[in-house]
C-alpha cells in the first residue's frame, strides 16, 4: 500500500468513511499479521494481538500525527502487544512436575520483597533531599551542574559558550558547587 494512499485513507476513515476503513484493514492486515507471526505466538494469542492492534489503531485514528506512516504505527503497536503477551505468558507456567513446584521463587521471599521496597523508599527519600538541597544552591551552580549532568557530557568549550564561564574556571567552579551541595546534605544528615 502506497504511503500517500495510506495517509488519505487514514484521514477519510477518521472522518467516518467506512470504505476507507475497510481499505485500510485489507491493505495493512498482511503487515500486522507478519509482525504477529514473527513472534511465534499461539493461534489464540496471535488473533488476540491482531485484534488489539486494530482496536488501538481505531482508538487513535484521529490523533495519528503522520497518517502516511500508519503502517509503521500499526507494526509498532502489534510488536508491543506481542511482547506484552510473551512477558505475561512467562509469569505463569502450568505444570505438575514436583521438581518445578518445589523450586524457590525467582521473585524471592516476601521478606526480601519487603526489604527491597524499604530500600527503594529510602533511596527515593535520599534523592528527594538531594534535589531539595540542589534547589537551594545559587543560580550559577545550578546551571553549571545541570549542564554538566547531561548525557553525553558536553565539552567544556560548549559549556563555556553556553554559560559565559571561562574554560579554565569550569572545573574549579564545579568542585566548589559540589562541595557546597555536599556540606548542605551533611548538615541535614542526608549523607
Amino acid at each position: 500500500m502506497d504511503r500517500t494512499d495510506t495517509g488519505a485513507l487514514v484521514r477519510a476513515a477518521a472522518d467516518g468513511d467506512a470504505a476507507a476503513w475497510k481499505a485500510l484493514v485489507e491493505g495493512l492486515s498482511p503487515l500486522v499479521w507478519s509482525v504477529v507471526r514473527a513472534h511465534r505466538l499461539s493461534d489464540a494469542d496471535a488473533h488476540e494481538v491482531y485484534q488489539t492492534a486494530w482496536f488501538r489503531f481505531a482508538q487513535h485514528l484521529g490523533r495519528i500525527r503522520e497518517p502516511a506512516k500508519a503502517g509503521a504505527w500499526l507494526a509498532s503497536t502489534a510488536r508491543h502487544e506481542c511482547l506484552k503477551v510473551i512477558k505475561n505468558s512467562q509469569r505463569l507456567t502450568l505444570t505438575d512436575d514436583p521438581r518445578l513446584l518445589d523450586r524457590v521463587s525467582e521473585d524471592g521471599t516476601p521478606e526480601q520483597s519487603l526489604l527491597d521496597s524499604e530500600e527503594a523508599a529510602a533511596q527515593s527519600e535520599r534523592v528527594r533531599r538531594l534535589w531539595q538541597e540542589f534547589d537551594k544552591l545559587g543560580e550559577r551552580c545550578r546551571q553549571l551542574l545541570r549542564v554538566l549532568m547531561a548525557t553525553p557530557p558536553p565539552r567544556y568549550q560548549d559549556v563555556s559558550a553556553a554559560l559565559g564561564i571561562a574554560v579554565g574556571s569550569i572545573g574549579p567552579l564545579r568542585q566548589r558547587c559540589l562541595r557546597r551541595l555536599r556540606a548542605r546534605l551533611e548538615a541535614r544528615g542526608a549523607i
